[in-house]
Parts: structure tokens; sequence; C-alpha cells
């Protein structure tokens, strides 16, 4: 197997694992819910995952403007702080705002831009260190003041960087926290 397929394969991967462990399971109507209580819910987790891959890849490194500024009326987010979604922590006031055929059409198109960007890529060009903290200021007007620790997060990182933890693991660990959060509403398969 070659370096671009195993690189385009394990991204897939993640959207095939939600389809089959969260859509298969869970009806959209309870992806808002937040399991006892607390915690994140599914339409956060799918949010957050989805606006930072957006982030990550089409901005931070494509030097483009992310897709959720598309988004953003569909999403029920005009007004909101561009940064809004970007943290670990669900903030309840934004997840009632996201209606949920839009937010699974926002995440669709996030993947597959990845995927055709994976297609084509050189991947010689994903060692450059792209001017990460210009482009995610100038394009999606997610400022240092305002999200400090992303921004050192992903300073002087190589693009390869945002494939392998934006695009695939930080999605993949947080369709994980979904499947926990499927077991906790009790909807678990086994």
């Amino acid at each position: 197997m070659d370096l671009r397929t195993w690189i385009r394969d394990e991204h897939a991967a993640v959207a095939t694992r939600f389809e089959q462990a969260i859509v298969g399971f869970v009806s959209p109507d309870r992806w808002p819910e937040r399991a006892d209580g607390g915690g994140a819910s599914i339409a956060w987790l799918l949010f957050h995952l989805s606006w930072h891959q957006d982030l990550a890849v089409n901005t931070a490194v494509r030097g483009m403007t992310p897709l959720l500024n598309h988004h953003r009326s569909a999403l029920g987010l005009d007004g909101v702080d561009p940064w809004a979604g970007l943290g670990e922590a669900e903030q309840p006031e934004v997840t009632a705002l996201l209606p949920l055929d839009s937010l699974r059409h926002y995440a669709a198109e996030v993947h597959t831009t990845t995927q055709a960007w994976l297609d084509v890529v050189d991947l010689a060009e994903l060692d450059a260190l792209p001017p990460t903290g210009e482009r995610i200021e100038e394009l999606a007007g997610v400022t240092e003041s305002a999200v400090p620790w992303l921004h050192g997060m992903w300073r002087a990182k190589p693009g390869a960087f945002f494939v392998q933890w934006e695009a695939t693991g930080h999605p993949l660990s947080h369709v994980g926290e979904m499947i926990s959060v499927r077991g906790r509403l009790g909807l678990s398969p086994f």
C-alpha cells in the first residue's frame, strides 16, 4: 500500500465509523442530548470535529476561506463568534442553534472536500510549515487573543500534523466519544 492510499483510507474510515456506529443507532433528534446531564452531545461533537478539520485543512494548510463561512446562515450561526465550536467543552447555546440537517450537510462537505484534496495534494508539500496563525485570523476571524491555546497548538506545525491529527486522529477520538454517549443514552447495540 502506498502512503496516499493509507492516508485516504484512514481519513475515510472516520466517516464510515460515524455512519455505522452513530447514524445507524442514534436518531438525529437525540443528537443534541447530553447524556447523564453533562459531557458533550453528539451534535456538538460533530460540529466541533468538522469545524476543526475545516479550519485546519482548508484554512491553515490550504490558505482558503473555511467552508463554515458559507454554512453559517444555514447552521444558525450568523452573529456567533467565529471561534465558537473550537473548544472541547460544549457550548449548549451554540448546539441549540444547529439545525441537524444543515449540520450533517456541513460535516459531509468538510469530509468530502478533505478527501478530494488528499487525492491530489503533493505529499511532499505536507512537510512545509504553513503560516497558520495569519491564515486563521485573516480568513476565518479566529484570533489569537480569543483562542490562544489553538494558535499555540498549531504554531510551527507542518501540514502533515493537520492531516494526521485534525483530519484523522481528532475526529476519530470524538467518534469514540460519540459511541460512549450512545451507550450512556442506552442505545448500545451490544
